[in-house]
């Protein structure tokens, strides 16, 4: 099933969110354009769109640390995508060298513990 990927919104990207397909853990975001999109759908490597050097890039090329897609989905406005994952090499997907990008916390009032 062909699905059509709204890139209108944004200015001609979308976010791509990466899951560990194993953990469940979120991994990281990045954007991709109708070009790294139909890369990943070709390769079946996460490919993004780089918004600071204006160009295609594979996560991992140059760290080992790819990311395989194992299922991908889209949002109930075909705006956004979801990339499952096996992370290749070490499995250290953020450029600080750690498994998740996400790993900073924020404090939220109301917050219950």
């Amino acid at each position: 099933m062909s699905v059509k990927i709204d890139f209108e919104k944004m200015d001609g990207l979308v976010p791509g969110i990466v899951q560990d397909a194993k953990t469940g853990e979120m991994l990281m975001l990045g954007f991709l354009n109708e070009i790294s999109y139909q890369k990943t759908l070709e390769s079946g490597f996460v490919t993004f769109w780089s918004r600071t050097r204006q160009k295609l890039w594979m996560k991992g090329e140059t760290s080992g640390n790819r990311l395989r897609v194992i299922s991908a989905s889209t949002d109930c406005d075909n705006d956004a995508l979801l990339f499952k994952v096996e992370v290749e090499g070490d499995g250290l997907v953020c450029h600080e060298g750690t498994v998740s990008c996400f790993t900073k916390p924020i404090a939220v009032m109301g917050e219950t513990k």
